[in-house]
C-alpha cells in the first residue's frame, strides 16, 4: 500500500467544504467511509463501532442520494427533518453517532500517539470515558467492556496500519485536520436542539 492506511481520507479530507466554507454531505460522508479499513485492523474489538459507523453512514448517503443537488450540503438533510417538527430525527441521530463515533477515535488516535506506554486496550477505553459512555446505557457500556479484551496487541496494530507511510505523521495530519469538521456538526446539532440525544 502506498502510504499509510489513513492516506486516502486525508486526500479525502481537502474537498469536505464547499469554497463558501460549508460541509458537503458527499465528500463528509466519504472521509468517514475511508476511517473503515482502519477499524478493521482492530479485528474483533470495534466490530460493533464499524457496524454502528457504516450503519450511519449509510442512512445519510441514501438520503442524500434522493437528491444529490438538494442534499449537496450536510445540514440541510437534518435542516428539513428539524423544519418537519415530525417529532422524530432518524437522519440527526444518525449524523449525531457518526460524529461521537469519529469523536472516540479522534481521541483514540491522540492517545496512540501521546501514550506509547498504554496498551491498545487502555488507549481504547480512556478514549471511550471521554467520548462514547456519558451517552450510552449500561448494555452498551458492558459490550464495550467485554469488546475491549478483544483489542489487538498495539505495536502489531501499528505495523498494519503503517503501510509504507509514516503512519505517526499521518494520525497526527488527521488529528488536526479532522475534528474542526465535528466541532462543526456538534454546533450545529446544539443550534437546533439535537446534540444531547442519548442512547
Amino acid at each position: 500500500m502506498a502510504g499509510s492506511v489513513f492516506t486516502p481520507c486525508l486526500e479525502e479530507i481537502k474537498n469536505v467544504k464547499s469554497p463558501e466554507g460549508q460541509i458537503l454531505a458527499k465528500p463528509f460522508l466519504d472521509v468517514c467511509k475511508m476511517i473503515l479499513p482502519v477499524i478493521d485492523k482492530f479485528g474483533a474489538a470495534m466490530v460493533l463501532v464499524k457496524s454502528d459507523i457504516g450503519g450511519n453512514i449509510s442512512r445519510l448517503e441514501a438520503k442524500y442520494k434522493t437528491n444529490p443537488s438538494k442534499y449537496k450540503h450536510l445540514y440541510s438533510i437534518i435542516q428539513e427533518e428539524v423544519d418537519a417538527k415530525a417529532g422524530s430525527y432518524f437522519y440527526a441521530s444518525g449524523l449525531l453517532w457518526l460524529t461521537r463515533a469519529m469523536d472516540f477515535l479522534v481521541i483514540l488516535f491522540r492517545n496512540l500517539l501521546a501514550h506509547s506506554n498504554w496498551t491498545m486496550s487502555q488507549a481504547c477505553t480512556d478514549s471511550y470515558g471521554k467520548t462514547l459512555k456519558k451517552w450510552h446505557g449500561w448494555l452498551a457500556r458492558s459490550s464495550f467492556t467485554v469488546a475491549m479484551k478483544l483489542a489487538p496487541d498495539r505495536k502489531k496494530f501499528m505495523e498494519v496500519i503503517a503501510g509504507s507511510g509514516d503512519v505517526n505523521a499521518d494520525i497526527e495530519k488527521f488529528c488536526s485536520t479532522f475534528p474542526p469538521f465535528l466541532e462543526e456538526n456538534h454546533k450545529f446539532l446544539a443550534s437546533v436542539g439535537l446534540n444531547d440525544m442519548k442512547a
